[in-house]
């Protein structure tokens, strides 16, 4: 949608400006607030315990992209802009209703707080980090078990993948859909549990087609993931 492509312009003409000036960070303005919009976004979607996990400390190439005000809610930062005289600049699509985030700015993280009480940010962004934490650790099993449930010439064994505790096997074949040339922000999780039932609940389905051209099948007890 017309965020994600801001979004996407937005880093692309970032990246252009840090190479220009050799830069070895470059430093962005989240805030609390911005992580706990995220993290409820996320839940909307029902992308799963990757998409709670909200925005990282460092990201992108070599960890060039670095927030380090995740931890102050949004209030805190602009006051102390203003004290140290630094010019703050709002972007007018934050107060635009057209925009999902800016309808749950401006509506509906107030209405939770309403209806909840005070802290609900906080709790949305130690939610963050708490599903982060979870995240990797399953990221760092699904990568152990993807190696463990290939056969000699490296397909998948549906026996080994059903063995395999749920997130674990939907993380395996996440994988092995991107690997295949699935693009990864548009691999949804209806998608992986429309393979998942190819090794869960086989009836001789027919192939499931994924984004980026990308089939996966199941043949001789074997799940095959290629490009269709």
């Amino acid at each position: 949608g017309p965020e994600a492509a801001a979004r996407d312009a937005r880093f692309a003409a970032l990246d252009t400006a840090a190479e220009r000036h050799g830069a070895a960070a470059v430093l962005l303005g989240h805030t609390r607030d911005d992580q706990a919009e995220t993290v409820l976004l996320g839940l909307a979607r029902g992308s799963g315990i990757r998409s709670l996990s909200g925005m990282a400390a460092a990201s992108g190439p070599a960890g060039r992209y670095r927030r380090p005000f995740l931890q102050l809610d949004r209030q805190t930062a602009r006051t102390a802009c203003l004290a140290q005289s630094l010019p703050v600049w709002d972007d007018p699509h934050n107060i635009d209703p057209a925009y999902t985030r800016s309808r749950l700015r401006h509506e509906g993280l107030p209405a939770l707080e309403k209806a909840l009480g005070k802290g609900v940010v906080e709790a949305l962004a130690r939610t963050a980090q708490l599903s982060r934490d979870d995240a990797d650790a399953l990221d760092t099993w699904a990568a152990a078990a993807d190696r463990d449930v290939r056969d000699d010439a490296g397909r998948l064994e549906c026996a080994k993948l059903y063995a395999l505790p749920p997130a674990v096997r939907r993380r395996v074949l996440r994988r092995a859909a991107i690997e295949a040339g699935s693009p990864a922000g548009s691999l949804f999780a209806r998608h992986i549990e429309e393979v998942d039932r190819l090794v869960t609940g086989w009836r001789g389905q027919q192939a499931i087609n994924l984004p980026g051209r990308v089939e996966a099948l199941r043949q001789g007890g074997r799940l095959v993931i290629r490009q269709s």
